[in-house]
């Protein structure tokens, strides 16, 4: 069996693209370099050469090329020396650049393949066209080594002076590089429409962390915890009664004494043996106390406490520090902040958290046709989604700082975009298809933004997209209709979230769809859904998009898949109210 060690070159200045990292570019629902390695996947070794890329598996090998950007020739030197520094290394080795998003391993295997046939010092792809692709190719690592002693120097070669004269060329599909904004953006209109786990998966891996910030409790609603929470007091602090009962010390009967423990009151004296003290629920036990014995099943009689025949022996007293002790770690870090984690901190004496969030998020209206104010003129239609927007954010946890309305002009969202650093998500209703007044895509290309999620296989919703600005904005477009805003809102913010804040996923909520085959279409719909007694939904068939009446006495939504048959168990979103 003939093994092959592998070097992706990751790096590079891609000056024709305006220096963007195009490795880590999103095309078809996974980065470029992700599709690289997993078309070497099956290799023996490994090599990255670019900057250093922590997400990257611990098995993968990673190397810097110097000076950075010196080229492919350089990269590949560097790349090939780790591999000659490893015991037994191959004797064929895959070199390939990350900029294919259509690349195999069957591209891979066909190369290695008649490299064995042929005998030839390399073989390299050639495109459709029968161009060469020389960085996609297979060398006999003796022949990569000579090739690369015999030059004068590393730094900015040509690949051409690289390749040696017995070569082999095999066009084959899938090899096309992008070294374009245009390559791109034609290889996202071939790419299919992301699923919505492929799209919910890329935005958690994806986006970009907000900074971690310490945050005052009554302002941290919404965030996530940055790290953990630790309490800063023992809870109880001190031994308290659990119940109103009586304090006592030894075994009875017991003698009683006339003062009484309460809540926030100073604590009784020490109990000597034989005594009991009346005590309150939360009141500090006195020093000496052996048990609690609560009113029900005491008995007091001639001044003296029995406990009544057959009642349960029970310690009806919290001991200091039962529910944590000082440093004991209450919720771990992605948790999100909730009512009941504030409560929690206040308890534990912990005044302020390291967070990431809550998200500052702006709202942007499109169409010449909507309007949210005055009588409605020929053509327009009322904007009953954008009023409702900043209310659905609020129940997810997101500050929206404000919401205006924008016109269809060529480059209104020119302007939007650049003013977008002071968010952290924009949402903007409409303009994401393809039609002659649907300028978002157009303009997230001019600015240079990173596209994430191109389109849905999703209806409705399917010309959703998603992009992050060089400022780090996460940019949400949704569809104008106002049910696909709200159901692809509802189906793919809590992956934002979970990216920009580092917030553990929440578990997915699961039941039989009991009507799932009249709902059911080629395409993975949305649809809205009432829960049922037996913990099962069933799904409204057919839904009026233009507005939100079809939520009306509906408990959520279902992600009904394709094929689904009655009984089929769907993906249940709660609405937000």
């Amino acid at each position: 069996m003939t093994t092959i060690d592998a070097i992706v070159l990751a790096g590079g200045r891609a000056t024709r693209m305006g220096g963007v990292d195009k490795p880590a570019i999103v095309v078809g629902g996974r980065t470029m370099l992700d599709t690289a390695l997993a078309a070497v996947a099956s290799c023996v070794r490994t090599v990255v050469v670019g900057p250093h890329r922590p997400e990257l598996a611990p098995a993968i090998r990673q190397v810097q090329e110097v000076p950075a950007g010196a080229g492919p020739v350089a990269a590949i030197a560097a790349g090939l020396r780790v591999l000659e520094e490893c015991d037994f290394p191959a004797e064929l080795v895959a070199v390939l650049a990350a900029d294919m998003p259509f690349l195999t391993a069957e591209v891979i295997d066909e190369l290695a393949r008649h490299a064995v046939a042929s005998q030839a010092a390399a073989v390299f792809a050639a495109d459709e066209s029968g161009r060469p692709q020389y960085l996609v190719g297979v060398w006999r690592r003796t022949a990569l080594l000579a090739g690369l002693d015999r030059l004068d120097s590393l730094i900015n070669q040509p690949m051409k002076a690289l390749v040696p004269m017995d070569t082999v060329m095999v066009q084959l599909p899938g090899v096309a590089d992008c070294d374009t904004a245009d390559d791109i953006r034609r290889a996202r209109a071939r790419a299919a429409p992301l699923t919505l786990d492929e799209a919910r998966n890329i935005l958690r891996g994806s986006l970009s962390r907000l900074p971690t910030r310490q945050s005052p409790l009554r302002s941290a609603r919404g965030a996530t915890l940055a790290v953990p929470l630790t309490a800063a007091e023992a809870l109880p602090r001190f031994d308290v009664s659990a119940m109103d009962g009586y304090a006592v010390a030894g075994e009875g009967p017991w003698r009683l004494r006339h003062d009484v423990g309460f809540a926030g009151g100073q604590r009784p004296v020490g109990l000597a043996a034989g005594e009991a003290v009346r005590i309150a629920t939360g009141a500090h036990v006195p020093e000496g106390t052996s048990t609690v014995v609560r009113d029900e099943f005491a008995r007091v009689e001639d001044g003296l406490l029995h406990r009544l025949p057959d009642t349960p022996i029970r310690d009806d007293v919290r001991r200091r520090g039962e529910d944590w002790q000082p440093g004991d770690s209450i919720a771990a870090a992605g948790t999100p902040v909730s009512t009941a984690l504030i409560s929690a901190a206040t308890a534990a004496e912990v005044a302020a958290l390291m967070v990431r969030g809550p998200i500052r998020a702006r709202i942007v209206m499109t169409g010449d046709e909507i309007r949210s104010e005055g009588p409605l003129r020929t053509g327009q239609t009322r904007d009953s989604i954008g009023p409702v927007l900043p209310d659905l954010l609020s129940r997810y946890g997101i500050d929206a700082l404000d919401r205006v309305h924008l016109r269809d002009t060529p480059n209104g969202f020119d302007e939007v975009l650049a003013a977008a650093t002071d968010c952290d998500l924009l949402v903007i209703v409409g303009a994401t298809g393809g039609g002659a007044a649907d300028q978002l895509r157009d303009a997230l290309d001019r600015t240079a933004a990173r596209i994430l999620v191109h389109r849905l296989q999703l209806r409705p919703g399917g010309s959703t997209v998603v992009a992050e600005t060089p400022s780090g904005t996460t940019i949400l477009g949704l569809p104008g209709n106002p049910y696909a805003a709200v159901a692809t809102l509802t189906a793919l913010l809590p992956a934002i979230i979970d990216g920009r804040t580092a917030r553990t996923p929440a578990r997915t909520l699961l039941g039989p769809l009991t009507n799932a085959t009249s709902v059911t279409a080629p395409v993975t719909r949305i649809v809205p859904a009432r829960t049922l007694p037996d913990g099962g939904f069933t799904a409204d068939p057919h839904i009026r998009t233009a507005h939100l009446a079809g939520l009306l006495d509906r408990d959520g939504l279902v992600i009904v898949p394709p094929g689904a048959t009655d009984g089929t168990l769907v993906e249940f979103l709660p609405l937000p109210g």
